[in-house]
């Protein structure tokens, strides 16, 4: 087998793992990319944050749960001490533990170079299979999530073959609220079920006035499956996938329709 055959998948992709590099940088030393800050409309996690840092934030944990939750089966406790909340953005995985809750948290990514900072939302942050808006010297130097925004339904499912120290098959995150009987909020986000981490908008659009009845629940999952591209690997099928996506589906909708709970106007 030549370097190349070594280097590249069939079709031509770099194999992941691969380093091409001779020559890397460490970034663990640089302070300013660990802070997690909060100010009045938004709490700031620096990219350097690790996963450790993440879950032992009491600001995160009564904030943004399902961050924290996402943060506690990110590998075994040495990856969690190590691991940081930017490489698992930049690393760009369509299995990618985080991002599900930063996507229906409404993150925004804060990325920095010698030309200056620039900020994004986060959903427009992956452009393809480990392809992101990252410009050649661009750094991501933060991100940024909303506050006082939190719905009275959360909910987060990762299935694998362990809940921590394994890769996901599929993740399901959400995120809503009802009022006088119909949806009035919902935002759904999935790993492992499309070619990146991704909001699922025809299935939040599926929904949103809706009564759940169990119709309408088994008319969402349809949605989903229409709109989610799953794919077989060596982790799971493409069509475990997608059934599996479905009953988290289902089970997310069944929490807000016996919610009860109803905001405001």
């Amino acid at each position: 087998m030549d370097a190349h055959r070594r280097r590249h998948r069939a079709d031509g992709r770099p194999r992941r793992g691969g380093l091409q590099q001779h020559k890397l940088v460490s970034l663990w030393g640089i302070g300013e990319l660990r802070p997690i800050t909060a100010s009045n409309d938004w709490l700031t996690i620096g990219a350097g944050a690790t996963f450790t840092d993440i879950r032992q934030n009491a600001v995160i944990a009564k904030e943004l749960p399902l961050l924290a939750r996402a943060a506690s089966w990110t590998g075994a406790i040495a990856n969690q001490n190590r691991g940081t909340l930017g490489g698992n953005i930049v690393n760009a995985s369509p299995a990618a533990d985080s991002p599900p809750a930063l996507l229906v948290y409404e993150a925004e990514i804060e990325l920095v170079s010698a030309q200056g900072t620039r900020r994004m939302p986060y959903r427009e942050f992956h452009l393809g299979y480990i392809r992101t808006a990252l410009q050649p010297q661009e750094l991501v130097m933060a991100v940024h999530l909303p506050r006082g925004r939190r719905l009275p339904v959360e909910y987060l499912r990762k299935v694998g073959t362990r809940n921590a120290m394994a890769i996901s098959k599929v993740a399901l995150a959400g995120v809503g609220a009802m009022q006088s009987g119909g949806v009035q909020t919902v935002r759904i986000a999935a790993a492992s079920l499309c070619e990146t981490p991704a909001r699922l908008p025809a299935t939040e659009a599926a929904l949103l006035g809706q009564a759940l009845t169990s119709g309408r629940i088994q008319a969402a999952c349809k949605v989903l499956l229409q709109e989610v591209k799953p794919i077989d690997d060596i982790r799971s099928t493409a069509s475990y996938r997608a059934q599996i996506a479905a009953n988290l589906l289902e089970e997310f909708l069944e929490q807000m329709a016996a919610s009860g709970q109803e905001t405001r106007p």
